[in-house]
């Protein structure tokens, strides 16, 4: 009986000593650690029930690392806007079909000069993911930070696209559908996203079209009329529905006219013909 009050004893001084153990605030590593990748740490305070049925208030420790914001992690971390200079080192890769000002030579590769920043980023994401399906791009887009995109963007953004020259016979019909559309198809017009003279509205994500080399143009309009798209948002939807409503004779016009479309001596948008 002796033995056994001295260990009772014992017992209830250590519980009286003994203090509840503080959690470690989170810390960035931690968070990579204990949380899946983009996903913040997350420290619960809520009361937890005892033993006996009723639940136990939280202690300071724990509200105070609720009022607390989880440390960021790497996986989360927001992409500055694009730097230009940066970027004019990470575009070398790109140089060898986009050329190196975004201005290419073979007309099967898009210009990117003065295409906006985040249509740039939105299509290197679509690669990256997978959405947007090209073998080279896919490639290359597959080490891109979102960082590097930012920087690509910005830097290609920051050059001027060359003008082309649209076919003469193609104009026409070119014109009425890039300005009016067809109403009785129901074809918008092309500028009411891409503006009058083809430059785009980046706030909506409608990319720059001016300049752009006619072979890539029709390529890609024929590529959305058979049912490719560019991603599972609604967005990416847009132009292949309207794409279907075109036929050959339209998206070869539309091509031409968008090739030679160009903004001279600050007057109106016109396309350059012969």
């Amino acid at each position: 009986m002796i033995a056994l009050v001295f260990a009772l004893a014992a017992g209830v001084a250590v519980a009286q000593q003994a203090k509840p153990a503080q959690r470690a605030p989170a810390t960035a590593a931690g968070a990579k650690q204990s949380s899946p990748a983009g996903t913040p740490a997350v420290t619960s305070s809520t009361p937890q029930p005892t033993s006996n049925g009723q639940q136990a208030a939280a202690t300071p420790t724990a509200a105070a690392s609720a009022a607390q914001p989880a440390a960021p992690t790497e996986a989360s971390a927001v992409a500055k806007a694009g730097d230009a200079a940066a970027g004019q080192g990470k575009a070398a890769a790109c140089g060898a079909c986009h050329g190196m000002d975004g201005n290419s030579s073979d007309a099967q590769y898009p210009k990117l000069a003065g295409q906006h920043e985040s249509y740039i980023v939105r299509q290197l994401t679509h690669f990256k993911a997978g959405q947007r399906q090209n073998p080279i791009m896919m490639g290359m887009a597959a080490p891109l930070s979102e960082q590097d995109m930012h920087d690509l963007g910005a830097y290609f953004a920051s050059k001027q696209s060359l003008p082309g020259v649209a076919d003469a016979a193609l104009v026409s019909q070119g014109e009425q559908l890039f300005r009016q559309g067809d109403a009785d198809r129901g074809i918008p017009a092309c500028m009411a996203c891409h503006s009058i003279d083809g430059r785009g509205n980046p706030g909506a994500g409608y990319p720059q079209l001016t300049s752009q080399h006619a072979q890539y143009v029709e390529k890609t309009l024929k590529a959305w009329h058979d049912g490719t798209t560019w991603g599972d948002d609604a967005q990416a939807k847009i132009m292949p529905a309207i794409a279907q409503k075109l036929d050959d004779k339209d998206i070869a016009a539309l091509a031409s006219y968008i090739e030679g479309l160009h903004v001279a001596d600050g007057a109106a948008a016109k396309p350059a013909t012969p």
